[in-house]
């Protein structure tokens, strides 16, 4: 099932694919891994740090809209990963979780305009535990020498994983000690104690909503242009599904 009609005011649709699994395991730090392919996998192309949109069938029978960002992919086997957070019950997490080789889903994308940016001197990338697969793979994938610098968010130790990338990159990890995830004082105070670099930055930034929302506009008041600062609201407290596109 494949779309790409334009849509009004001229912009394309995200395409449609049909996705088979073809393995699920459970990988650090409390992730599912599923690992899908489909028939015209070799159209696939994407940035490292975009997101595909899963429609999944919600316990009411209506139909739901999930966001994962792609983990990695492996061109020559024709299939690419993605890690589901296993933060309790939710649709997304249960699906993941029984997921066996074989069973199909719809996804649209990819989408998502948290990648790395080649013109840019030097990036700056903050988020909690849900954004480990997106930061992780564009690590993984940056040009060496490349500069980062990375701030990440979990309840504790338990919840780093290694990294391995060629970029000069710069991470931080940050833990809750015990604190619920959620909206926090932790990495607006990195974010606000972080030295700007000279030259032409850019600000990746992935977390719960009002975290998100306030580093932007700590970022663009300390003089980034909002063009600089690509912030995504991949959840909110109290909220099952959803996703805020923070651009304010």
């Amino acid at each position: 099932m494949n779309s790409t009609e334009p849509a009004r005011g001229g912009k394309a649709n995200l395409r449609d694919w049909t996705l088979r699994v073809v393995a699920g395991r459970d990988v650090e730090p409390n992730m599912r891994r599923v690992t899908f392919t489909c028939d015209d996998i070799t159209e696939f192309s994407y940035q490292p740090g975009q997101a595909i949109v899963f429609f999944l069938t919600l316990p009411n029978g209506e139909t739901g809209r999930r966001h994962y960002t792609i983990r990695s992919f492996h061109r020559s086997a024709g299939t690419f990963d993605v890690d589901f957070f296993k933060h309790g019950s939710s649709p997304a997490t249960n699906w993941a979780r029984l997921a066996q080789p074989g069973d199909a889903i719809v996804a649209r994308g990819p989408r998502g305009k948290t990648t790395f940016d080649p013109a840019a001197d030097w990036h700056l990338m903050t988020g909690d535990e849900t954004c480990i697969p997106a930061f992780a793979h564009i690590l993984e994938t940056m040009p060496e020498g490349a500069r980062a610098f990375v701030f990440l968010e979990t309840s504790g130790p338990e919840g780093e994983i290694a990294i391995e990338t060629k970029a000069n990159a710069e991470i931080r990890w940050l833990h809750r000690n015990g604190a619920a995830a959620g909206p926090s004082d932790l990495m607006f105070k990195s974010v606000e104690a972080f030295e700007l670099p000279a030259g032409n930055g850019r600000a990746l930034i992935i977390g719960e909503t009002s975290n998100v929302r306030r580093q932007r506009h700590a970022l663009i008041a300390r003089g980034m242009s909002r063009e600089q600062v690509s912030s995504e609201g991949y959840w909110r407290p109290d909220r099952v599904g959803g996703h805020d596109h923070v651009d304010d």
